[in-house]
Formats: structure tokens, C-alpha cells, sequence
């Protein structure tokens, strides 16, 4: 049990050092590699990756080697990606966007298949209901995972605050919604961080996923013999082409179809801030060195609010939530179009991610939560659609990114909410009419693997 507990520790730790890397240069490729819009591209080239990956290499790739070295060889795909952007073109960001994407679908696959053979093994021994045991061990992991966003913005602030010349701001008109859409990531005056900067940056970054998976390798247990059974029973899923089928199957039920705007409209909010926000309005008034911390405040009240949500979410029911966040994304989007961004409104800069984080925890919580809900028979297929429209979410926002303007933007995704919101309440009824008298909220769900989703 001790055992169980370390390898759960190890793990997580494991991800958090990977993904302080990968979620700092995430955020940083739209202000980083703006020449043609490459830095958005590698992203959106990357989720298109994903989508193909999640459909059928986790099994077979968890099968052949088992859950360690998948973990420890998808880390090495994260690798790659830092490596690409020492010197970032079409030909090493593309390819290396591929390959993190490839990695990232079995990286996933094999942290939830690890620690799920986990928590049924404690609970064995202890004699303790499985559930309970693999929902604790997810909450251990979430809570060191998600701290991730902190560290890893707050290390590239810290770096390019160090850039020494910067001049006096005088011009911001095309900062914010009106845009100009030049290839420059900054018109205000800021210089742009030096190539030193960068590669420290970088050199920090690869050092940190190199030790991720040097942690895996040196101290994360083979699973025993005896587990092996257990790996097996979970691998046991349909060949590539029957769960393929099944994903696209399962969108013959009415509700999953009605889901989509919801689910694609997850993935352009969270693409829209990593993207436009940080490059349109921060890194255009404030300079590429306040990305972070903006990031960060979007992190921390993100991490806070999914606590606090999934915990009220019995008490409020959802529908009360989700209107919470469609009433504070509608807002910040049209606040977002009438604000001409300038550098002597700080705080301003804050409060927007400060109530996206806000929105973004109640869509996360609450449409994994429903998902679990409405197709408790059918998860897997229901899973499968999650991750793949939510990832069709990011391809568009990023593959759009540089081709239209912010405020252009602003309101595809004002559209997309509207009508999520729609296709929502019409889920809302079905669920209704089908069981009258059922409580909205409320069963709790084992929905832990599905939050990953968002983070690659």
C-alpha cells in the first residue's frame, strides 16, 4: 500500500515537472513564433495529432510495453517539442508538434490505466471499495498536476523580465479587439526578449521534462505479475476500427449530437485565451514577459474554482452553473470588444483570465460530470467524443488565429456560446421528459480521467 502510494506520488510529480514546461511554451508559442502565425500553427497542427492518436494508439501501444514505458517513452515526445523550438521554423515546430501530439493521447492513457490497476490493487488488499481508492489516488494526482501552470509561467515572467531595454510606450492602437494583424508581437515598444533569454528559457524547460523522465524510469514499479490480469482486463477494449466505429455510432443518440456546440465551444474559450488574449492584448500593451503572469492568475482561480464548483455542483445543481459561466463568458467577450487595452490599467489585465479561469472550471466540471451522467452505459464511446470535439475546439482556434481578426473572433466564439447553450437546454428537456421526478444533481461520478483532456 505503501508502494501504491509512492508510484502515485512518483507519477504525479513526474507530470507536474513535464507539464511546467509544456504548459509555459504553450502559452508563449502564439507571442514567441508569430512570424505567419507558426507558433499558433504547431499548436493547431499539434491537437489534430491527438485527435488521430487517441483513436487507436493508446491500447496498443499500453499492450505491447505497459503502462511505464509508455509514460516514460510518450515523455519524450514532450521532448522533442522543446528541442523543436531552439530553433523554431516550418521544418522542426511542425514535425515536432506531430510527435508531441502522437505522445501525448498514450501518455494519458497509461497515467489513467496506472493508477486506475492502482487504486483496485490497494483497495484488494485493504478491502476497501476500488472506486473510492482510484477516485482518492486521481485527487492526489490533480492537486500536484494542476499546480503545473503556476510553476511553469511563472519561470518564463521571471526570465524575460530580465530583458533590460525597454522603451517608452507610445503607441497601443493595435493592441486588443481591432487588432492590426501585423507579424509583430509587440507594438508598443517593448523589446522582444533576446535570443539568450529564449534559450535559457528553452534550456530550463528540456531540463525539466528530461527529469520527468528520468523520475519515471528510476522510480516508477514495473506492474507486478499479479497486476497483469488486472492491465489486461482494462486493455480489453475493441480493435482500432470497432471504437471507431462506436464514436461515431454513439452520435446517434440525440443528446451526444446536441453536446457538440458545447463540447467544441470548451475547446475554442481555452484556445482563444492561450492564443489571442495573450498575444492581442498582453504581449501587445504589456510585453511578452507579463504572459505568465497572466497565465498564472487564470490557473490559480481555474484550479480553485474546479475544487470549489465540484464540490457546491450538489447543492446549486448544474444548470445554475453552467448559466453562471455562459453570463461571465458573454460578458468578458463583450467587455473584451469594447477595451482599448493600455498598459495603465494593470489590473484589468488580471480580472479577464481571472473570470475566464472562473467560466473555464464550470465547463470543464460540469460537462465532464454530464457526460459521465447521461451516458453511463456507453462511457467509453461518450469519452471518445469529449476528447475528440474538444480537440476539434483547439485545431480551429488556433488554425484560424492568425487569418482573422480578435474581434472577428470574439464573435464566432460569442455565436458558438449562444447556441451551446441552446443545444445545452435541449439536452436539459430530453433529460427531463426521459426520467421525471429524477434530481437534477447529483450522483457522484468517476469522471477523473476525463479532465486531462485539456492540457494534451
Amino acid at each position: 500500500m505503501e508502494r501504491n502510494l509512492k508510484n502515485v506520488l512518483v507519477i504525479s510529480f513526474g507530470f507536474l515537472l513535464l507539464f511546467t514546461a509544456y504548459g509555459g511554451l504553450q502559452n508563449l508559442q502564439s507571442s514567441l513564433h508569430s512570424e505567419e502565425g507558426l507558433g499558433v500553427a504547431s499548436l493547431s497542427v499539434l491537437y489534430a495529432a491527438l485527435i488521430l492518436s487517441s483513436m487507436f494508439l493508446p491500447p496498443i501501444l499500453i499492450k505491447k510495453v505497459g503502462c511505464k514505458w509508455t509514460i516514460a517513452g510518450s515523455m519524450c515526445c514532450y521532448i522533442a517539442f522543446f528541442l523543436g523550438n531552439f530553433h523554431a521554423s516550418w521544418y522542426t515546430l511542425i514535425p515536432t508538434s506531430v510527435i508531441l501530439g502522437v505522445g501525448g493521447a498514450p501518455l494519458w492513457s497509461a497515467k489513467c490505466t496506472y493508477l486506475t490497476i492502482a487504486g483496485n490493487s490497494h483497495a484488494k488488499k485493504a478491502g476497501k471499495n476500488g472506486k473510492d481508492i482510484i477516485n482518492q489516488y486521481f485527487g492526489i494526482f490533480f492537486l500536484i498536476f494542476q499546480s503545473s501552470g503556476i510553476w511553469g509561467n511563472l519561470i518564463s515572467s521571471l526570465i524575460f523580465s530580465q530583458a533590460s531595454t525597454k522603451v517608452e510606450i507610445s503607441e497601443v492602437a493595435c493592441c486588443g479587439a481591432y487588432d492590426c494583424m501585423t507579424n509583430t508581437t509587440n507594438t508598443t515598444g517593448s523589446a522582444e526578449p533576446s535570443n539568450s533569454l529564449i534559450y535559457i528559457l528553452l534550456g530550463i524547460y528540456t531540463a525539466s521534462g528530461v527529469l520527468a523522465v528520468l523520475l519515471i524510469v528510476t522510480f516508477l514499479d514495473q506492474i507486478k505479475s499479479d497486476q497483469a490480469e488486472a492491465e489486461k482486463e482494462i486493455l480489453e477494449t475493441p480493435s482500432f476500427w470497432s471504437t471507431f466505429l462506436a464514436t461515431f455510432q454513439h452520435l446517434k443518440d440525440k443528446r451526444q449530437c446536441l453536446l457538440i456546440p458545447l463540447t467544441i465551444y470548451s475547446g475554442l474559450e481555452q484556445g482563444f485565451l492561450s492564443g489571442d488574449y495573450t498575444k492581442a492584448y498582453v504581449t501587445c500593451a504589456l510585453g511578452i514577459h507579463y504572459v505568465g503572469y497572466v497565465m498564472i492568475c487564470f490557473s490559480a482561480v481555474n484550479s480553485l474554482c474546479s475544487l470549489l464548483f465540484g464540490k457546491i455542483s450538489q447543492f446549486t445543481g448544474r444548470k445554475l452553473l453552467f448559466a453562471s459561466a455562459a453570463v461571465t463568458n458573454t460578458a468578458c467577450i463583450i467587455a473584451l470588444l469594447l477595451w482599448k487595452p493600455h498598459p495603465k490599467q494593470l489590473a484589468v489585465f488580471f480580472i479577464f483570465p481571472a473570470l475566464w479561469g472562473l467560466s473555464d472550471a464550470i465547463w470543464q466540471t460540469q460537462t465532464n460530470g454530464l457526460y459521465g451522467i447521461l451516458f453511463e452505459k456507453h462511457k467509453e464511446a461518450a469519452f471518445a467524443n469529449y476528447r475528440l470535439w474538444e480537440s476539434l475546439g483547439f485545431v480551429i482556434a488556433f488554425a484560424y488565429s492568425t487569418k482573422l481578426q480578435v474581434y472577428i473572433k470574439l464573435y464566432i466564439l460569442l455565436s458558438v456560446l449562444v447556441l451551446s447553450m441552446v443545444t445545452y437546454g435541449a439536452v436539459e428537456y430530453l433529460k427531463a421528459k426521459s426520467s421525471p421526478g429524477t434530481p437534477t444533481a447529483t450522483k457522484k461520478e468517476d469522471v477523473g480521467p476525463l479532465t486531462q483532456d485539456t492540457h494534451v
